[in-house]
């Protein structure tokens, strides 16, 4: 798509970076994974919406968390063009979701690794 508005595209790849405290390389890795979205200008330029620097941020966050870039770009495919505070309380509330289940699963394995039993013997319940 080429840049056709400057209010719906403003941003450089150089500005993101700044503005969600990443590196340029890191802008271009989220946009080639489906994280943020970017135009070209008539010149060829990345011009990324307002929105990016939110979503690098979220981003950072939800593999904080243990999601996969991937998840973190099906998340977001959800999200309206100019999401808005609603938009972004369903992602934080699917965040939530995510880590609370990874520390359930994280407990249950702590409790086997506790248990008294075998390494070996617990290989199997551990990979399940």
């Amino acid at each position: 798509m080429t840049l056709t508005s400057p209010r719906l595209a403003y941003a450089t790849v150089s500005e993101v970076a700044a503005d969600s405290g990443v590196a340029p390389s890191a802008v271009r890795f989220y946009e080639k994974h489906g994280v943020i979205n970017a135009v070209r200008t008539a010149g060829n330029q990345r011009r990324f919406d307002e929105s990016a620097a939110c979503r690098i941020h979220v981003a950072k966050l939800a593999q904080r968390v243990g999601l996969t870039v991937r998840e973190i770009a099906e998340l977001f495919s959800a999200l309206p063009a100019d999401p808005g505070p609603e938009d972004w309380g369903r992602v934080a509330e699917r965040i939530v979701t995510e880590a609370e289940q990874r520390v359930a699963d994280l407990k249950t394995r702590l409790e086997l690794l506790g248990s008294g039993a075998r390494l070996c013997d617990l290989g199997a319940a551990l990979d399940s």
